[in-house]
């Protein structure tokens, strides 16, 4: 507790969050926790050497009860308005979201519904996909239309992505198609936010209508301005396979650079003996800069992670790269716990701890630098692996998948990232600025942003070095993270005999434990019905063999994504079999059982 106090009473504050989160405790119970441990909390000022012995727990437990309380309130449900069908609404725009090839999605606030008789529910927002061919939306205007409109559906298997569960935590709880078309009247005034937003879409849409081609267009949306709701599906899937979607979003790196470039800019302009006004003034920007983009979850965390390392040396108290971790991390779950469980987050961190955890042992790996540029690359190397394998363990539960590629392709792209950040910042300011008649830059860096997407395809094709429907459950995450923990002493001292034997131990545990749970999946039989919208899908497992039976669809690519693949990753199986049903059928015969598709 003396040594990272912040960082202790920050998992504290989490575990409430968790207890929360799968207990689901009632307010009158929540609210008695944080009182009890409000009023033991006043223990702390008796000097017996009893209560002095305990203080600190009784600290951690007061930090728990308010993660319990936080997560109470952020996690209640509105009261939501009970809607038709088919309703007219008033709405305006909150937020661009991902498009597919025919809809165009945004969250929505919806402000008015015609028929609702009570209006105290009002506003609520809803995600809303809307044809292509309509007129893109923007924050200038409020619209009003009629939709199909209703609650997403509860997912009924554990394998399945609940995207209700997600968008609850965006407080978002209907969804609605708009089929035809939209009328739009003018806002009489325009809050400033939405002036910012209604900015940022100009500029998107100027780099729209820039002399850079159409891919690079979207590549350049992303890397500096946060929308990639029109990238194409290929160049998403290759930075996904090669490990590098992190230089697609607005990361920490992004935010570190623009940082350290505006730094390096001020130092030259501002004297030595005022130098806290570089840091401050540098400060200040970034968070312009994420304000300007719309406030994205990476970027809110990676600006307060800076502001919170460099405002502990202008308190000229020494730079702790953990407590900023765990300051930045306390603020932005108090204002919203839901945070907790988004991926990014939860990336976001442990990829920080990874470097902070295994940099120094990795680096001391290589031999000593003879010259500078040697040791820049042995830096990036080092927080580059240190990272990596911090992240393995919970990139796999997410999504799945592991490309032996990604570890190559990021050695050789991240030393190329600040090139590729700084050169798009420039490019998105003069776009933005109106300087359209420089064509010889912009194909300079056309070409050069052609050649990097040539490069990450390339790795991507690596199909052999990929590998998919990994099944990693939450106790086997747990002592991977384990592993990771004991790899530090290990690499620092590899032939000590309690380092071997902690590591070993840790690794026996993990591979006992994954063949248990193949053992247990293997041994179970069962059926289920799997929906896809308005079809039926049923699955029949038998041991390691499972057999899906469905009719023939259009949609076949979709449903092996969203359904089959993930089955097989939750039950560990890879021998699978489909059976096409003709499609007036209404039930199939399968070893002499009979099977309904009503």
């Amino acid at each position: 507790m003396n040594k990272q106090p912040l960082l202790i009473l920050l998992l504290s504050f989490i575990a409430g969050i968790l207890l929360q989160e799968f207990l689901v405790l009632d307010r009158l119970f929540v609210c008695l926790i944080l009182i009890f441990s409000g009023v033991s909390l006043i223990s702390i000022f008796i000097k017996t050497v009893f209560f002095q012995k305990i203080k600190y727990y009784l600290l951690g437990f007061f930090f728990f009860s308010i993660g319990l309380f936080v997560h109470f309130q952020n996690s209640e449900q509105p009261k939501l308005p009970i809607l038709k069908e088919k309703e007219t609404i008033v709405f305006q725009l909150n937020k661009k979201l991902n498009s597919n090839e025919k809809n165009r999605k945004y969250y929505v606030e919806i402000l008015e519904v015609s028929d609702l008789k009570h209006k105290e529910s009002l506003p609520f927002k809803t995600v809303i996909s809307i044809p292509k061919a309509i007129e893109a939306l923007d924050f200038e205007h409020y619209y009003k239309a009629e939709v199909y409109i209703h609650q997403p559906e509860e997912t009924k298997n554990d394998f399945q992505f609940d995207y209700k569960k997600y968008l609850a935590r965006q407080d978002v709880y209907f969804q609605a198609y708009l089929p035809t078309d939209i009328l739009k009247t003018e806002k009489n005034s325009i809050l400033f936010e939405d002036k910012i937003k209604q900015k940022r879409l100009d500029i998107l849409n100027q780099i729209n209508h820039s002399s850079l081609s159409p891919r690079i267009q979207e590549f350049l949306k992303g890397i500096i301005l946060a929308d990639r709701t029109e990238m194409d599906a290929e160049t998403v899937k290759d930075f996904n396979q090669t490990g590098l979607v992190h230089l697609l979003a607005i990361s920490g790196s992004h935010m570190v650079i623009i940082f350290w470039i505006v730094l390096s800019i001020l130092n030259q302009i501002i004297t030595v003996k005022k130098r806290r006004f570089s840091i401050i003034l540098s400060i200040l920007f970034i968070w312009i800069f994420a304000i300007f983009i719309d406030f994205g979850s990476s970027v809110m965390r990676s600006c307060l992670m800076i502001s919170c390392y460099y405002i502990m040396g202008l308190l000229q108290r020494k730079s702790d790269l953990l407590h900023s971790l765990a300051l930045s991390a306390f603020i932005l779950l108090i204002f919203d716990s839901n945070q907790l469980f988004d991926v990014g987050f939860q990336l976001s961190y442990v990829a920080v701890l990874g470097i902070w955890w295994l940099t120094n042992p990795i680096k001391n790996l290589f031999r000593k630098p003879r010259f500078k540029a040697e040791k820049v690359f042995y830096e990036i190397s080092a927080m580059t692996f240190a990272a990596q394998i911090a992240t393995l363990p919970l990139a796999i539960y997410y999504f799945h998948q592991f490309s032996f590629v990604s570890i190559i392709a990021n050695l050789l792209i991240i030393p190329l990232s600040e090139v590729i950040i700084v050169s798009s910042l420039l490019i998105v300011i003069l776009i933005a600025l109106g300087f359209n008649k420089i064509p010889f830059l912009y194909k300079a860096f056309d070409v050069f942003v052609e050649y990097i997407l040539k490069l990450i395809h390339w790795f991507s094709n690596f199909e052999s070095l990929m590998t998919r429907n990994i099944s990693l459950n939450i106790f086997e995450l747990s002592i991977l993270f384990l592993v990771i923990y004991f790899l530090k002493f290990l690499i620092k001292d590899f032939f000590n005999p309690r380092n071997l034997l902690r590591f070993g131990f840790c690794l026996l545990t993990f591979f006992v434990m994954r063949i248990s749970s193949n053992l247990y999946q293997y041994n179970k039989e069962e059926m289920l019905v799997h929906g896809f919208y308005k079809e039926k899908i049923i699955s029949i497992k038998d041991k390691d063999q499972v057999v899906f039976w469905m009719k023939e669809n259009k949609n076949e690519d979709k449903i092996s994504d969203f359904v089959i693949n993930p089955y097989l990753t939750s039950r560990r199986i890879k021998d699978f079999k489909i059976n096409y049903i003709p499609v007036d059928s209404e039930a199939f015969v399968y070893e002499g059982k009979q099977y309904d598709l009503k």
